[in-house]
């Protein structure tokens, strides 16, 4: 870290002084000694290819906007489920309203038939009346309950989901671009499949729907035939056997309450099988969210995990680089001391450069062999770094920024002081170009 700061401290230093002058005595100074080396000195070898063995992990910040965006869909889908399940019991209310409405008509028809028993059969039918609407009313309070219910287990679950968020954070400030990307897809597909099991739901509910109005309508037609039958056979009867019109009468009357218990049967099976199907609905709500909660929790274990595993790994690497580090400068640097002429010492001198950046250069994730970037360094005269600029980019930011940020983690380079005052003024500015190797 105190290397970095110096690093960076340098150009700020630098820029506080007028080079106007300096700049162009140091131009000059560098054509006659680049003329002067073309004439005299040997050579230099070819600077040989270096390959870097670095591992690192990409982290990306996932913005805000996500996940208020998130939040905002997590609403509309409780939402949108809160409409259905209103839309659902208006129309269940519709049906019994007008499963009520037919019963009343033929309620009133059959006393209109039987006006001998007009009193009775009205206070039957009053009764029954009070207790549909009873039933209405409990059904409308039952279905209204639901809907609360169902409004703040999506309210609870949006501020779980909040909470959550905000505990993760901190955590999901380190990640990088393509975690990002992979867990977006992952929701998207989520999206998908929920959707798709909601509008399979749908329709299995709507066909659900649509077989019950058929079977009450067919059973609605089935009355209206017996009732007609009946009605023929009591005209018949009536003509023919006025003598057993007692006994036809309590006939008539044992088959309409038979015909009444079916129906109430009927109604209160229906019942049962809304009941159990609203049950079943809930219970397939509860797992699914079980299920979505443990996948969560098992997605932040195993994002701790990774990351745990990777502040471990760069550790080490830090370690393997700091020690390589000092191996190679105590190395390079008797090689330096012992140099009998300059060129060697030049040229140890960059070898010792190259392998110090090398040992702190932290590849990203995902670079491709085929990246090269070109930093140029200038140095102090004691060979502290004085800037490090791009000349030549890869066209991959993150792998530019990593070769400049180790350069800066090298430096500084007090080798250079060794070397003889030419060498040191040809060294004091140098390029070095960046390809990963073929190894991660």
């Amino acid at each position: 870290m105190a290397r970095r700061q110096r690093g960076s401290s340098a150009p700020r230093k630098n820029g506080r002084v007028g080079y106007g002058v300096p700049v162009l005595l140091a131009v000059g100074l560098h054509v006659l000694v680049v003329v002067i080396s073309v004439v005299s000195l040997p050579q230099r070898q070819p600077e040989p290819e270096t390959s870097s063995i670095v591992q690192a992990t990409l982290v990306s910040t996932e913005t805000t906007t996500d996940q208020a965006q998130r939040a905002e869909e997590a609403r509309a889908r409780a939402a949108a489920r809160q409409a259905e399940e209103e839309a659902r019991q208006a129309e269940e209310a519709r049906q019994a309203e007008e499963e009520a409405r037919q019963e009343e008509e033929a309620r009133q028809a059959e006393a209109e038939e039987q006006a001998r028993q007009a009193e009775q059969e009205q206070a039957e039918r009053e009764e029954e009346a009070r207790r549909l609407q009873e039933a209405r009313q409990e059904a409308e309070a039952e279905a209204q309950r639901r809907a609360e219910e169902a409004e703040r287990q999506a309210q609870l679950r949006e501020e779980q989901e909040a909470e959550r968020q905000r505990q993760q954070e901190a955590a999901e400030e380190a990640e990088r671009q393509r975690q990002l990307e992979a867990q977006q897809r992952a929701e998207e597909e989520a999206r998908r499949q929920r959707e798709a099991e909601a509008e399979a739901q749908r329709q299995r509910e709507a066909e659900a729907e649509a077989q019950r109005q058929r079977e009450a309508e067919a059973e609605a037609q089935r009355q209206r035939e017996a009732e007609a039958e009946a009605q023929r056979q009591r005209e018949a009867e009536a003509e023919a056997q006025r003598q057993r019109e007692a006994e036809a009468e309590a006939q008539r009357q044992r088959e309409a309450e038979a015909e009444a218990q079916r129906q109430r049967e009927a109604e209160a099976e229906a019942q049962r099988q809304r009941e159990a199907e609203a049950e079943a609905q809930r219970q397939r709500e509860a797992e699914a969210e079980a299920q979505r909660q443990r996948e969560a929790e098992e997605q932040r274990r195993r994002e701790e995990e990774a990351q745990r595993q990777r502040e471990e790994e760069a550790r080490r690497a830090a370690e393997a680089a700091s020690q390589g580090l000092d191996r190679a400068i105590e190395g390079e640097s008797d090689s330096v001391a012992n140099a009998q002429q300059g060129q060697e010492a030049a040229n140890s001198f960059i070898n010792l450069v190259r392998r110090a950046v090398e040992q702190a250069w932290v590849i990203p994730p995902g670079a491709s062999n085929g990246l090269s970037a070109t930093v140029q360094v200038r140095l102090g005269p004691s060979g502290e770094l004085f800037g490090a600029t791009i000349t030549q980019s890869s066209g991959d930011s993150s792998f530019d920024r990593s070769a400049i940020q180790a350069v800066e983690a090298a430096a500084p380079f007090n080798e250079l002081r060794q070397l003889p005052p030419m060498a040191q003024r040809d060294f004091r500015q140098f390029n070095l170009r960046f390809t990963p190797g073929d190894v991660r």
